[in-house]
């Protein structure tokens, strides 16, 4: 029967990190095989979120109490359903204001990978997280000033290459991790 000791639990958790990791590095080679598909297929999936966030507003406009509140409701309900639906029907164009607000995206988690670097500096790894940081930076800095002309590629290749880089940083932190619970009790010690 399995232990569950903390350390087992550790190291269990780790091996789901690590899986989690490569599984992004797949992706992220696969977004950079097909940029154009990938880029689509983002705009496709926020399109959707969209539809399903218009019809969430349209139910909850019939449950809003007062006369005022339901219009206001179902205004934004329409609205959010209309873009969607745009969205769905015009990918290409989807995928150019998706740019921008993809490159917002690279922007915020650089800095706040940088930052987070900054308060986890002691710990074994740590620097993978400001690699990550500074990558995600420079990428959304470079699609700020390359759109629109590069938004066909840009999104695909530049969302592959941060899926790898969270990746190999997410499988470099658990394995730090591992090799920290080695230290305090080496597997060996645990199989008996």
């Amino acid at each position: 029967m399995a232990q569950n000791t903390p350390v087992e639990m550790v190291r269990h958790a780790s091996g789901v990190s690590i899986l989690w990791g490569v599984l992004l590095i797949i992706f992220g080679a696969a977004a950079i095989a097909s940029p154009f598909l990938a880029a689509v297929a983002v705009n496709v999936a926020v399109a959707w979120l969209i539809v399903l966030a218009g019809i969430v507003h349209l139910v909850l406009a019939f449950r809003a109490h007062g006369a005022g509140s339901m219009v206001w409701k179902l205004l934004v309900g329409i609205a959010y359903f209309c873009f969607g639906v745009y969205l769905i029907a015009h990918p290409v164009l989807g995928v150019v204001s998706l740019t921008l607000v993809l490159a917002s995206l690279f922007v915020i988690e650089g800095i706040l990978d940088i930052v987070l670097f900054v308060k986890m500096r002691p710990i074994q790894g740590s620097s993978w997280v400001l690699l990550d940081g500074i990558v995600s930076l420079l990428l959304g800095v470079m699609i700020y000033m390359q759109w629109p002309s590069s938004s066909a590629w840009a999104i695909g290749t530049l969302v592959g290459v941060s899926l790898i880089f969270s990746g190999v940083a997410r499988v470099m932190m658990s394995w730090a991790v591992r090799k920290a619970t080695d230290t305090i009790s080496p597997p060996s010690t645990l199989a008996a």
